[in-house]
């Protein structure tokens, strides 16, 4: 083989080279490229997911209280209920020693 030729066929051998180089280039931008743009979804998606997560535990953390509050209600209105039978149990014994004590002071100032 002339060196013409051998030079020729190195020129090739070097440009084909040269073309592998920059396709693998290109594709490696390209996978980096995807790769950030699955990045950026996943991280979008997981946000996603974490604002919803944390809409559902408010929402849950609300219901808890609303019904904690609602047995704190029922709780007061039944002792205010006994509070008030007891002192309407009391109330004419009450009236009566008032009375009788009204009555002891009168005659004790005659």
């Amino acid at each position: 083989m002339a060196r013409p030729e051998v030079l020729d066929r190195i020129k090739e051998a070097e440009d084909d080279v040269d073309e592998i180089v920059a396709e693998a280039e290109a594709d490696r931008e390209e996978i980096i490229a995807e790769a950030h743009e699955r990045a950026d979804e996943i991280r979008s998606e997981a946000e996603q997911k974490a604002d919803e997560l944390a809409e559902q535990r408010l929402s849950d953390a609300r219901a808890e209280i609303e019904r904690e509050r609602e047995s704190i209600i029922e709780q007061g209105e039944s002792e205010r209920e006994a509070l008030e039978a007891n002192a309407s149990e009391h109330k004419e014994e009450v009236t009566e020693e008032i009375l009788t004590t009204f009555e002891e002071t009168v005659h004790a100032q005659t």
